[in-house]
C-alpha cells in the first residue's frame, strides 16, 4: 500500500515536472521570438526645443516592435550628434529623419526656413503685432495702407491686402511656440517666412505705406482675392454679416434661418343663399285734396 502510494506521487511529481518545464519551453520560445522582432529606436531623453542642436546627452535607446517602428528612425545615438531639430520633440518621443535638418545646417533660426523661402524681419506695435498674440508658427495676411504713386496729390490712400497665409518663424529673438499661448508676448519685430517675390513685395510695403498684420486661423489656408479700399469706398457702409462660430470655417458658417413651413389648406366656399329680389315698385299718383295731400298707388 505505501508503494502504491509512492508510486502515485512520484508519477504526479513527473507529470507536474513535465508540464512546468514545457510553460517555460514555450515562455522562452515566445520571448525569444518577441526579442526578434524588436528594433533599436533612438528616442529624446529630454525636450530638444527647436532649431537645437542634438548632443548624445539628449538621446536614448529603446526597443520598438518592428511594426511599430517610425519611418526614419535612428538605431544609435552616434548619427544624431550635431543634427538641427526643425521641430520641438518632446521626451521619449522618437527622433526621425523628417525632424531634422539636413546634415550640416547650423542651428538657430536658418534650420527651420525650408529650401527656397527667405526669413524677413519688419517692426511691429502693439497694434500691428496684435497686441502680442503674434507667435511662432501663427498664420497671417499682411495689409499695407499707401497712397497710389499717380493719386500723390489727390492723398487719396488705399488699403490693400499684398500678402496672404504668410508664416511666423519669430517673434522678437524667441522661434520657439511659448508654453501657454494665451499669453500675450509684447516685442517689436516678428519674422516672416516668405518667398523672394514676396520679400520685394514686403520690402516696398514697409517702405512706402503703413503695415498691419491681421491673423488666421492656422486650418484656413484659403486665397481671398479682394480689390483693395479707398476712402471713398470705406464711406460707402458695409453689410451686416452672421458671426460665425469660434473657430469655424466657411463651410461651417451660419446656415440661413429656414422659412416657416407654409401648409396649403384648400378652403371649400358655399354659394351664399339668394335672397328674394325686392319687388318692383309700384306706381304711384300725389293726390292734393283741399289742405290734405296724399299718394295713391296703382297695382
Amino acid at each position: 500500500m505505501r508503494n502504491k502510494r509512492f508510486f502515485i506521487v512520484l508519477v504526479g511529481a513527473l507529470l507536474f515536472g513535465l508540464l512546468a518545464a514545457f510553460s517555460v519551453s514555450r515562455y522562452l520560445s515566445s520571448a525569444q521570438a518577441y526579442t526578434k522582432n524588436l528594433n533599436r529606436v533612438a528616442v529624446a531623453k529630454v525636450a530638444i526645443p527647436v532649431g537645437t542642436k542634438i548632443i548624445p546627452e539628449q538621446v536614448m535607446v529603446v526597443q520598438f516592435p518592428k511594426e511599430s517602428t517610425p519611418d526614419g528612425a535612428f538605431e544609435s545615438a552616434d548619427k544624431l550628434t550635431g543634427r538641427v531639430a526643425v521641430t520641438n520633440i518632446a521626451p521619449r518621443e522618437p527622433i526621425t529623419e523628417a525632424r531634422l535638418a539636413p546634415e550640416g545646417t547650423a542651428g538657430g533660426l536658418s534650420a527651420v526656413i525650408p529650401e527656397g523661402y527667405r526669413a524677413m524681419t519688419v517692426k511691429v506695435d502693439d497694434v500691428v503685432g496684435i497686441s502680442g498674440f503674434i507667435m511662432p508658427g501663427t498664420l497671417v495676411d499682411v495689409v499695407v495702407v499707401i497712397d497710389p504713386a499717380e493719386k500723390v496729390g489727390m492723398q487719396d490712400p488705399i488699403s490693400k491686402i499684398v500678402l496672404q497665409n504668410i508664416k511666423v518663424l519669430a517673434n522678437g529673438q524667441n522661434i520657439d511656440k511659448p508654453e501657454d499661448q494665451r499669453e500675450a508676448n509684447s516685442v517689436k519685430a516678428v519674422t516672416l517666412l516668405v518667398l523672394p517675390e514676396q520679400a520685394e513685395k514686403l520690402a516696398l510695403a514697409a517702405s512706402e505705406g503703413h503695415l498691419q498684420l491681421v491673423m488666421r486661423n492656422s486650418v484656413d489656408q484659403g486665397d481671398e482675392q479682394t480689390t483693395g479700399i479707398n476712402k471713398r469706398g470705406l464711406l460707402g457702409g458695409d453689410h451686416a454679416a452672421p458671426v460665425p462660430d469660434p473657430g469655424s470655417l466657411k463651410s461651417e458658417q451660419v446656415k440661413p434661418a429656414t422659412q416657416p413651413t407654409v401648409h396649403h389648406v384648400r378652403a371649400e366656399v358655399k354659394p351664399a343663399a339668394t335672397s328674394p329680389s325686392p319687388a318692383p315698385p309700384r306706381a304711384s299718383v300725389e293726390m292734393i285734396e283741399g289742405a290734405k295731400k296724399r299718394n295713391v298707388d296703382f297695382p
